[in-house]
């Protein structure tokens, strides 16, 4: 009965996601016509999170290591266990900002206006797909705008979640184009809303997400990038092994 309860409440997530979507659809579209009005984009994709999960019972709690200076670009590099890592991505980042993907998030009701327009699809399957997407986030940073790219690639196969091996391109990017880099530890979504919801069904709860100060790449060169990906890593896995939390915080 319990679980029947939770596979029912994440249907009526989806609703509320699909119900404000629609609603907010010709703001979406108008907003991601041009490049030029991907601010407000964001800034509207935020608001839709942000209720739609408020309407379910979806909160968010958000702590930073250090103050960030979001006048920068940076790329964000947070673990991956729930949909909702999405919506609190849109909600924590401050500035203008996309999101790296899958490239099937491209034919996604609700992701593909998204992925169409102000995200980055990427085929990792294809050398060039994924050479052609690094580039295009490559003007993005120059732009000024910040990359959020999951290192692990998707959501761990297996429950509960363990941190799986990051991906080589995020840590490369950021230090071929000198951008400062941003862990974000993404602590306890999974265990309300695991990946979709669909095999365990979800229930309402506050979701925490860690940013820890940035790290700065101007000095580093290619050839670190491996290093570079290991302590993002372990970064990430220390702080969701700790038990306490020994950092100065500044909870927003």
């Amino acid at each position: 009965m319990k679980l029947m309860f939770k596979r029912a409440h994440v249907y009526f997530y989806g609703g509320c996601v699909g119900l404000l979507y629609f609603l907010l659809w010709p703001l979406f579209y108008y907003f991601s016509r041009k490049p030029s009005r991907y601010h407000t984009l964001n800034r509207i994709r935020a608001f839709w999170g942000r209720c739609s999960s408020g309407m379910a019972g979806f909160f968010y709690s958000f702590e930073y290591e250090t103050t960030i200076d979001w006048s920068r670009p940076y790329i964000i590099c947070p673990n991956h266990t729930s949909n909702l890592d999405i919506t609190a991505m849109c909600i924590m980042v401050k500035n203008d900002h996309c999101f790296m993907g899958k490239h099937q998030l491209v034919d996604g009701l609700v992701t593909g206006l998204f992925f169409r327009t102000v995200d980055i699809p990427v085929n990792r399957e294809s050398k060039m797909a994924s050479f052609r997407a690094f580039k295009k986030a490559e003007e993005r940073l120059k732009e000024g705008i910040t990359m959020i790219i999951f290192p692990e690639g998707s959501i761990p196969d297996v429950y509960p979640p363990e941190l799986d091996s990051f991906k080589n391109g995020p840590f490369r990017l950021a230090i071929e184009q000198k951008i400062p880099i941003i862990p974000v530890t993404c602590a306890d979504a999974w265990k309300f809303h695991w990946d979709d919801g669909t095999e365990y069904g979800t229930h309402p709860g506050v979701a925490t997400y860690y940013m820890h100060k940035p790290i700065e790449t101007a000095d580093l060169t290619v050839a670190e990038a491996d290093a570079l990906r290991d302590q993002i890593h372990a970064i990430i896995s220390n702080k969701l092994g700790l038990k306490e939390d020994d950092a100065a915080a500044v909870a927003v």
